[in-house]
Order: C-alpha cells, then structure tokens, then sequence
C-alpha cells in the first residue's frame, strides 16, 4: 500500500514538467511573431528568415542531444541531469526572449541571437525531460495514468501560455508577462528533476555511430509513418494559435481579450475530454482513436472560414478543443509504441534518437508556420494595426487559421490510416 501512494506521487511529479514544456512552447509559437512584427514592428519577411535558421538548429540539436542521451549515463542517470542543471538557464533564456534589450533599428538581430540560444536550451531539457517517459512507465496502466497526467498538465500549460498572456500584456507590459512565465517554468521543471526516476537496468545503446544510429532509425517503417502524420498535426498545433490574434484583431475587430476567450474555451474543453478519449483509446485502439480526432479537428476548424463573429467563434473553440485532447493524448501514446517495438529489433531503449528524430522534424513546423504567415501578410496587404485590413489580407488571415490546417490534417489522416500499430 505504501508503493502506490510514492508510485502515483513520482507520477505527478514526472507529469507537471509538462506545464513548463507547453507554456514556453505555446507562447513562443503563438506569440512571438505577433510581438515581434505587430508590436516591436520588424519587418515580416525577416522574422520569417530567423524563424527557418531557427528551426533547422533546432531540428539538428534533436537527434544528436538524443544521440548523446541514450549512449552515456552519469552517475545521476541518462536524463535527470539535463532536467536538474539546465532548467534554470532556459527559464532565464525564455524571459529574455520578451525583452527587447536592443534599439529597433537592430532589433532583428538581438531576435536571431536569443531565439537560438532559447532553443539550445530547450532542446537539451525537454528532449530528455520527454525520453523518459516510455522509461518510467512501462505497463499500460502505468502509461494511461502518467499520459493522462502529463496531457492534463500540458493542456494546463497551453491554456496558460496562450490565453492568459493578453491579460498580463495589455496591462503591464510583454517584460512582465515574460518574466512571470519564466519563473513558472523554472519552478515546475525543478520539480520534474526531484520527482524522476531513472530505471537502472536499461538496455543502452550499443556503441554505433551517430551516421548509422540516424539511418536504424529513419529505416523504421512505422516510424516514418508516424512522424509524417505527427508532422502535419503538430504543424496545425503551431499555425492556429499563432493565427488568432490576426483574426480576432483583423476579422473580428475584437478586443485582445478575445484571444484569451476564444483559446481559454478550447483548452477549458479539453481537460475533460481527456477521460472521453482514453476510453474510447481503450474501446477502439489508438488507430482508429486518432482517425476519430483528425476528422473532428479538421470539421470545428471548417466554421472558421466564414463565420464572422465572436460568439461563432467560440461555439467553434469547443469542439477544437474535444478534438485537440484526443490527438494530443493518442500521438504520445503511439510513439511509446514505436520504441517498445523498436527494443524488441535493437535490443536497447533508444528513446532519446527517436524523440530526437521525432523532434527533428516536427520542430520544422513552427519554422513552416513562421514562414507560411511571414509570406501570406506580406503578399495579401496586410498593414500593420490598420483599422481596416485589405480584403485580400482578410482571406490570407482566414487561410492561415483554417484553410491551411484543414489541408495538412487531411494529409495526415491518410498516414495515421496507412499505420498498423498493435493494440
């Protein structure tokens, strides 16, 4: 009896470093173009440009800190001591990202240099905050309870870092809001790093190289498949939030309050629709789950390219956020999947390659994201706060919130429907 009071605990723990991972997260992606164009006025096409070479450095950390991850344990373990001594840098990092300490005239150039070094850093803590997860947690009923707690606390996160911002912001400013995210963040990865537990009697990886242990896993057919369909979700998980502050500001002519509405109602709707997606999990399969939450996703984001008013809008929001649980639970547990298969080939854990590899090419999502909204504002006419947006630019903002989204989700229901995976 006293295992599983310490056994649910360490659970907890492990979960709420998912608050810390999302509120950084979903407040980079959802905020840091609008901050950087809209508010400090760089210029679209130049956010667009740091936002690649962000991504592809990015994109580059994720396999090789996985790489380096799975081969060498210290006497703490593989992962913990990336968590325990590199929380607090990122949390000071993630801070300075929402100060501008630079004039305007060089403002692009102080963007590059702290977007970089934020993401060094979160690569190197989240990576191995996220690899120890299917290491933790090995049964299946020790994975629904930990998945659960994670996705409510990543849920949690993203409900705070994308729609309370505004309220902070629009009252005492974006240094404010940056500095009162950052110490959240230090606070909730500190206690992941007292909380985890590494098992001692891993398999590790065999010493390859980082050339063949990149092509071992790229060789995985159902990994590849996944990753695909990962992709094109998590790109909309990008794309969406980082629309809706254009269209309530543009559209809507709503109030920055709206944001926080609107984002706050989908993510309000998902915390217990978690429950309803992991019986239907247990009921249907992960594959048939996910087909589910694909095609609810891309039906509540339909209304969104016509509708043209606030209460439409959040009539929309929760279906968005029945869907959005469901995907957000189920990519999770399908990966966990792919590595347990994965062990059974290679005879050794190597959640740290495929996490990174998962990473290395989901992370072009926030870059493609950048991109696509980088391109679409400037070729549509969009003029920065004008009280009325071209009719051009009005159909560009609409593309970027439902359009797109719904043409990559259809794309990905097609890879999840090609993945066989055992129930």
């Amino acid at each position: 009896m006293g295992e599983q009071p310490l056994a649910r605990k360490r659970t907890i723990f492990y979960a709420s470093g998912n608050f810390s991972a999302n509120v950084m997260a979903q407040m980079f992606a959802a905020y840091i173009v609008y901050y950087y164009v809209d508010i400090l006025g760089a210029r679209p096409s130049h956010v667009g440009i740091v936002m690649v070479v962000h991504g592809i450095i990015g994109a580059i950390l994720n396999p090789l800190f996985g790489y380096v991850s799975d081969r060498y344990r210290t006497r703490w373990g593989r992962r913990i001591p990336y968590i325990a001594f590199g929380s607090i840098p990122l949390a000071a990092v993630f801070t300075l990202v929402w100060f501008p300490l630079a004039p305007q005239e060089s403002i692009i150039y102080y963007f590059f240099g702290i977007v970089i070094l934020f993401d060094i850093l979160y690569v190197l803590v989240i990576l191995n905050y996220s690899a120890l997860f299917p290491e933790m947690f090995i049964t299946i009923r020790e994975r629904a309870a930990a998945a659960s707690w994670k996705q409510m606390f990543g849920i949690v996160g993203m409900l705070v870092g994308v729609a309370l911002p505004p309220l902070i912001y629009s009252k005492y400013g974006w240094e404010s809001m940056g500095l009162v995210f950052g110490l959240c963040s230090a606070v909730f990865l500190l206690v992941t790093a007292a909380g985890a537990k590494e098992r001692k009697n891993v398999n590790a990886t065999k010493p390859i190289n980082l050339v063949k242990a990149l092509r071992l896993t790229m060789r995985n057919r159902m990994f590849v498949i996944y990753v695909t369909g990962g992709f094109l979700v998590q790109f909309t998980f990008a794309l969406v939030p980082a629309a809706i502050p254009f269209f309530n500001k543009y559209v809507l002519n709503a109030p920055e309050l709206a944001n926080t509405y609107m984002l706050g109602i989908v993510f309000l709707t998902a915390i217990p629709s978690l429950y309803v997606w992991a019986r239907w999990t247990t009921k249907y399969g992960p594959r048939q789950a996910i087909l589910a939450a694909i095609v609810l996703y891309t039906l509540s984001l339909l209304p969104l390219l016509f509708i043209s008013t606030s209460a439409a809008t959040y009539v929309t929001s929760l279906f968005i956020g029945f869907s959005l649980a469901g995907l957000m639970v189920l990519l999770e547990i399908l990966l966990a999947e792919v590595i347990d298969q994965d062990e059974v080939v290679s005879g050794a854990r190597r959640e740290g390659m495929y996490f990174g590899m998962n990473g290395f090419i989901i992370r072009w999502g926030v870059s493609l994201q950048a991109l696509i909204m980088s391109f679409l504002l400037e070729k549509t006419g969009y003029v920065r706060d004008a009280a009325q947006q071209p009719e051009l630019a009005i159909l560009g903002i609409r593309l970027m919130l439902a359009g797109i989204p719904i043409t990559a989700l259809l794309f990905a229901f097609v890879c999840f429907y090609r993945l066989k995976v055992k129930a």
